[in-house]
C-alpha cells in the first residue's frame, strides 16, 4: 500500500494500459484499481428489470410456485 501511495500515478497508468492493478495491505489484496473504461464495461447492464422479466423464457409457462404463509422469521440481534 505504501508503494502504491508513492507511485499512485504509475498505478493509474498501469491500470489503463495493462489492466487491473491489485493493491495489498499486510499481504492481502484490499483494493483493485481499474480503468474507467473497464469499470463502465463491467458494470453496464443492458435494459431494466421490467425488460428482463418480459423477455424471460419462463413468461407464459404457467409456472406455479407455492407461497409460504409463515410469519416473519426471528432474527437474533
Amino acid at each position: 500500500m505504501a508503494e502504491a501511495k508513492a507511485k499512485f500515478s504509475e498505478v493509474i497508468d498501469k491500470a489503463c494500459c495493462d489492466g487491473p492493478q491489485a493493491i495489498t495491505k499486510h499481504g492481502r489484496t484490499t483494493v483493485v484499481v481499474v480503468s474507467a473504461e473497464e469499470w463502465a464495461r463491467k458494470t453496464h447492464r443492458p435494459g431494466n428489470l421490467a425488460e428482463f422479466f418480459a423477455e424471460s423464457p419462463l413468461r407464459g409457462s404457467e409456472l406455479k410456485t407455492p407461497r409460504v404463509k409463515d410469519g416473519p422469521r426471528k432474527v437474533a440481534l
